[in-house]
């Protein structure tokens, strides 16, 4: 299992994976299959050293966005999308309008983004019909 942080420019992904290589962390990045790319990190990560690439990370997210707003043009969709995984396996990226983006970015660690957005599409999938209580 890994965490997977996404980058829409070249630039900050490398940003990112210096950090990390720098700090004797290894990464794997590959092509978004939507846009942009990705790097996955291992999940054992220590918290100090979670805290630290989470603090980078909002960094470089909080400079992408500037260079974002610069670029004429270059922002075309505004939406994040978290990569999950199906019951079935098949891989998914579920879209979160901007509206909510920065709001949830700003109260929840990546990784709490794409656990609360596995469990929604696992209800989803596995819909139980009663009330909450008796569900548990």
């Amino acid at each position: 299992m890994s965490i997977e942080y996404i980058f829409l420019n070249e630039r900050f992904r490398d940003d990112f994976v210096q950090f990390v290589s720098s700090r004797g962390i290894a990464s794997k990045a590959r092509k978004d299959e939507m846009d942009g790319f990705v790097v996955a990190l291992p999940d054992d990560l220590n918290d100090d050293v979670a805290e630290a690439v989470d603090a980078e990370y909002e960094l470089l997210m909080e400079q992408q966005d500037e260079f974002a707003e610069a670029e004429e043009g270059w922002v075309t969709t505004d939406v994040m999308g978290v990569e999950i995984k199906l019951s079935d396996g098949r891989p998914c990226v579920v879209r979160i309008p901007a509206a909510f983006v920065r709001r949830i970015t700003e109260h929840f660690s990546p990784e709490e983004i794409h656990a609360l957005v596995s469990a929604i599409a696992q209800g989803v999938e596995n819909p139980v019909d009663g009330p909450i209580c008796k569900m548990i």
